[in-house]
């Protein structure tokens, strides 16, 4: 049998054993808990529960049966034992043994790169300073790149506006912040219901709007090979971003710092 955690209810972690996976499995080292799964944690409405075992655990990496050790896709992280698509399986060098390295969350920060068509020299503003603004910020290196918080006063004129909160005001903002002709990146996770837009000034600003959200699981997995590549280069520093780090019995305590974001929270990770 193979220990797997699972939602029961809003806020309530139970840790049960299931039969172990057949196909490819991966034993688990470690999964991030992304901020997009808070509201299945918070008990919004539009979930049900129990949540299968192990979801919505979807930043994991582990070693294979014959001790590659990988970051890899999945929906069902929160678990010892995973069963795996090979296909999206991605070696981690020596330079990362030893890191926690939520793949695919690092995947998406590249992604989001990537979908914004940023070359080196634009201004650059990213709106939403969590996890993915944070890295997205340090992997624009040749930009010129400022970060707007809840209380930052909104001014400026930017080449690119990367928006990375998920909410109407998050959304408003990014919006003010674009210059003629610039682009808009939608970045956040909106999962609560519709958005206004102010599309008379995008029609009049002439702008681009693109969502970042890549669907393409080919293309998330050669997202994530650069990340890993960033990362065993120096260029990514998971360290950085990956704050705390619990174990799996405490997920629970892993969803809950995710909500709060206390000083000095960027990501956290369960590891088993």
């Amino acid at each position: 049998m193979s220990t797997v955690a699972r939602i029961d209810a809003p806020r309530s972690v139970a840790l049960v054993e299931v039969p172990p996976p057949r196909g490819t499995p991966v034993e688990i080292e470690g999964c991030g808990v992304c901020g997009s799964s808070l509201p299945v944690w918070e008990g919004r409405p539009w979930f049900s529960y129990p949540l299968p075992p192990g979801a919505p655990g979807h930043e994991a990496w582990g070693r294979t049966s014959d001790g590659t050790r990988v970051a890899f896709l999945t929906q069902h992280g929160y678990a010892r034992f995973a069963e795996v698509d090979a296909r999206t399986l991605v070696p981690l060098p020596s330079a990362l043994e030893g890191l926690p390295f939520p793949g695919e969350a690092f995947a998406c920060a590249v992604s989001v790169v990537r979908r914004a068509r940023i070359e080196p020299g634009m201004r650059v503003a990213i709106v939403g300073v969590g996890f993915l603004g944070s890295v997205v910020a340090s992997l624009l290196f040749e930009c010129e790149v400022t970060l707007f918080r809840r209380t930052t006063p909104v001014e400026g004129s930017f080449e690119r506006v990367i928006e990375c909160a998920g909410t109407q005001e998050a959304l408003e903002t990014a919006s003010s912040l674009v210059a003629e002709r610039g682009v808009l990146v939608i970045a956040g996770f909106h999962q609560d219901g519709p958005r206004t837009v102010d599309l008379q000034s995008w029609n009049w600003k002439g702008i681009d709007v693109v969502n970042a959200h890549e669907r393409d699981e080919e293309v998330v997995v050669d997202a994530l090979r650069e990340a890993v590549r960033l990362a065993a280069t120096g260029v990514l520093d998971v360290e950085r971003f990956v704050t705390h780090v619990l174990p799996l019995e405490r997920l629970d305590e892993a969803f809950e710092l995710a909500r709060t974001r206390p000083r000095g929270f960027v990501k956290a990770a369960v590891v088993t």
